[in-house]
């Protein structure tokens, strides 16, 4: 039919994702200072592929190289570095975490702020496999290939929006910063348009 596809890289990859990351960071700590703040970018993350974890560790590391924040740490939701445990993994009195998916979801509404502690996990959610081994799954009930496990009800038909605007978290005498996906930023749709040209 003389169509022509082309396939552009991940938009992760794209050098520009560095600077929408601090951006991002900025707009939900306004006024916190970078040198008293943790920066944790949080990626799904899976034992499976190791490329899942990739593009975070990546950005993790140029926004390091700046020296702007007291400390930067790639998490994950599946693998170590794990963002359950910000609190061991991070010494600054602020911390600042930005989602690294393409868009706001049961992840970023629902089972990263179960793991960070900011929102209740709902009861009625374990499952086991066939032989009486547990399942792993995430907080939103999920398996970590995607399934659903249970039948339990999803927060995000009422928590929509409402976890991003009450920051900031107080936890244990310090301050938790918590953003939508990086993927809701209005400037995510022009990396998209840059890529596409680059082609």
């Amino acid at each position: 039919n003389g169509q022509i596809w082309k396939y552009c890289e991940p938009v992760g990859n794209h050098p520009m994702m560095t600077e929408l990351l601090l951006k991002r960071a900025g707009e939900v700590a306004p006024g916190v200072d970078p040198a008293e703040a943790s920066l944790l970018i949080v990626a799904h993350g899976t034992d499976l592929n190791e490329n899942s974890a990739v593009a975070a560790k990546r950005e993790a590391e140029k926004i390091r190289a700046l020296g702007k924040y007291a400390a930067v740490l790639n998490v994950y939701m599946e693998e170590p570095p794990l963002v359950s445990d910000w609190r061991k993994l991070t010494e600054t009195p602020n911390v600042v975490v930005v989602p690294f998916f393409i868009s706001d979801g049961l992840h970023s509404y629902e089972d990263i702020p179960v793991l960070l502690g900011i929102a209740s996990e709902r009861s009625g959610s374990s499952s086991r496999r066939a032989g009486g081994v547990k399942e792993r799954r995430l907080p939103s009930g999920r398996n970590h290939r995607g399934g659903r496990l249970g039948n339990r009800p999803s927060l995000m038909s009422h928590a929509r929006g409402e976890i991003f605007g009450r920051n900031p978290y107080k936890i244990a005498g310090r301050s938790l910063f918590y953003a939508p996906s990086i993927g809701t930023d209005p400037g995510f749709a022009d990396i998209i348009v840059e890529q596409a040209h680059r082609l």
